[in-house]
């Protein structure tokens, strides 16, 4: 804006002056105005522009290479670090110490800035005194580079000569930049009770409010993989005490409320951030550029971006639906994922991040996950039209015969045709997914149908479901596909298992139960001991008259079903959130009218025998 304009101008203005003293030959009455005007010419540079940290250091190499012409010596050949300890090493004259040592803080902010953290460290130690060090030997235990900067004295400030920014300011700025950026490369490499320490260091250092909310949210996060909820949730409140727009922070509190299993108090966090991202862009968060030189300038790690990113609104109203969902508040979950559902027709795509980092599944999971909660709140005919989406859109992406080979594994990089063989492994999976989210599709359309008692359009929508699954040619002993793959294959297997209990009801329903007996044989062939295909078997067989062959399977079910239980989400992967409810539906209801049928049929058998 206009203060920008300003300090532009008054960068040029200094630049002019720069270059008028060093059109002279350099000499020591003259080099401390000269360095004083080298300093305020690159601290306005970086007022100017938030860019110009990498371009200004090539400035203070100049102003060192002057240093050393003056004394008669040079350093053309030397690297910054050498340069800077001949200089500091061989310039004793008195008057230059001062100009010296603030310009010594301007090449640290630099290096901090590019995380050279030893070379900060050692500019510090050819800065301090022998009295310095031995202050800094004496802190054992404490961080090294704070200890380093905080033990070097700032040169007394000059009356005749105004600077920029004083070179206290800039050393409190260096304490807190090395505090917080050295707290997050701990916080990246695992060592959390260091990095809390650290950040706990910064929160007390000089920045600006936006800033200091920021530490406070990477301690919240540090707290919460340390596993202490309630420490992180605290640091989260203060960082939106601090700053209000700091809306990272509340993704983190909803995130921690999750973790405990507090629905409301996580549902009512997201409510918020979404209400808040609706109000407010990100961008216009509050921050307090009065000095060129800032915190925020000096830390640059991967790692601040992940924890600071920005939530879309799209994404926290997906958060909002799928944890109504999962929690199942059915209405609000159907509130929720129509108006995501109006947000993606607005063009979202455009609008989320498609690094990996954004908390949307694929848009067909969405889809069918609505279905879901909308079948769940019986509107059975919202649920089928829905599906009806994701099998027209994915219907043209699906081969007629999908090979899935159990050798199919990712090649070596540095094989030929490598490149290839991993291209046509992706496309695998994408053919397989959309086949699994169109299977889906039909799955919660038969289901839907059988609410509606409409059993034979849900016999017809189940076996479309089947006959989908059908296409996929599994090559080798069983199921054991590439680990690439699997996930969708186990999918595919459940969604199988659960059409066909499906498909068996509604047979049950039409009076065709030769036709259900087989269904529910095919799904025990799929998963044995599986408690609704086996509960279903024994109705059917009791239903057909062959009591004793059901009672006789009863036994065999019930003695085998602790054993077998526990394999019903397939090898522990979880199910996907939009098969839920199909598996809830799939559930026997008459388990214990069918136990006691049964086990009077035994009793009264015994006594026949007896």
């Amino acid at each position: 804006g206009e203060a920008r304009q300003v300090r532009r101008q008054q960068r040029d203005e200094f630049r002019k002056l720069l270059l008028s003293i060093r059109g002279l030959p350099a000499a020591l009455p003259a080099l401390p105005l000269e360095l004083t005007v080298l300093y305020n010419s690159l601290l306005f540079t970086v007022g100017a522009s938030d860019s110009a940290i990498k371009e200004e250091a090539e400035g203070i190499r100049q102003g060192l290479l002057r240093v050393l012409e003056a004394c008669g010596a040079c350093g053309q050949d030397l690297g910054m670090e050498e340069l800077w300890e001949k200089v500091l090493q061989e310039v004793t004259v008195e008057e230059l110490q001062a100009p010296l040592h603030r310009l010594g803080a301007l090449q640290a902010a630099w290096w901090l800035a590019a995380s050279k953290l030893g070379s900060v460290a050692g500019l510090f130690h050819l800065l301090s005194t022998a009295e310095d060090l031995e202050r800094v030997h004496c802190s054992e235990g404490q961080n090294k580079l704070l200890s380093m900067i905080k033990a070097w004295q700032v040169p007394p400030e000059e009356a005749s000569l105004p600077l920029v920014q004083s070179a206290k300011d800039l050393k409190e700025i260096l304490c807190t930049a090395a505090a917080f950026l050295q707290g997050l490369q701990e916080l990246e490499a695992g060592n959390f009770p260091t990095a809390l320490s650290l950040l706990r260091e910064a929160t007390g250092g000089f920045c600006s409010k936006k800033i200091l909310a920021q530490i406070y949210t990477c301690l919240g996060c540090c707290a919460q993989r340390m596993g202490k909820p309630q420490t992180a949730l605290q640091h989260l409140k203060r960082a939106l005490q601090v700053d209000f727009q700091c809306l990272p922070a509340l993704s983190h509190v909803a995130a921690v409320y999750h973790e405990l299993g507090e629905t409301d108090a996580e549902l009512q966090a997201l409510t918020l951030l979404y209400e808040a991202l609706g109000k407010n862009p990100p961008a216009a968060a509050s921050s307090s550029p009065c000095f060129p030189i800032r915190t925020e300038l000096l830390v640059h790690t991967p790692v601040l971006p992940s924890l600071l990113r920005h939530h879309h609104p799209s994404e926290v109203k997906y958060l909002l639906a799928q944890r109504c969902l999962q929690d199942g508040r059915v209405a609000d979950a159907v509130e929720h994922y129509l108006d995501f559902l109006s947000l993606l027709q607005e063009g979202l795509q455009q609008q989320v991040p498609l690094d990996g980092s954004s908390a949307l599944p694929r848009i067909p999971e969405v889809f069918l996950e609505a279905a879901s909660a909308l079948e769940q709140a019986g509107r059975h005919q919202d649920a089928i039209t829905v599906c009806e989406e994701v099998i027209s859109r994915t219907t043209d992406l699906i081969p007629r015969v999908l090979q899935v080979e159990e050798r199919l594994e990712q090649p070596e990089c540095s094989l030929p045709g490598a490149e290839l063989a991993g291209r046509l492994l992706s496309q695998k999976k994408e053919s397989l997914c959309c086949l699994v989210w169109r299977a889906a599709g039909y799955l919660h359309q038969g289901w839907a149908w059988a609410k509606l008692g409409e059993s034979k359009e849900a016999v017809t929508q189940f076996s479309r479901c089947l006959s989908d699954i059908l296409r996929v040619q599994l090559h080798g002993s069983g199921i054991k596909q590439t680990e690439n793959l699997q996930p969708e294959v186990e999918v595919l297997q459940k969604i199988r298992l659960l059409a066909l209990i499906g498909r068996g009801t509604q047979f049950l329903e039409l009076g065709k139960h030769k036709q259900a007996l087989l269904d529910f044989q095919h799904s025990l062939q799929l998963s044995p001991g599986d408690p609704a295909a086996a509960s279903y078997l024994v109705q059917t067989l009791w239903k057909l008259n062959r009591k004793q062959e059901a009672a006789a399977q009863w036994q065999k079910f019930t003695q085998s079903c602790p054993r077998e239980d526990g394999q019903q989400q397939g090898q522990g992967r979880p199910l996907p959130l939009y098969l839920h409810s199909c598996l809830e539906q799939a559930m026997f209801p008459h388990s214990e009218s069918l136990a006691r049928n049964i086990q009077d049929y035994l009793g009264a058998a015994a006594q026949d025998t007896s």
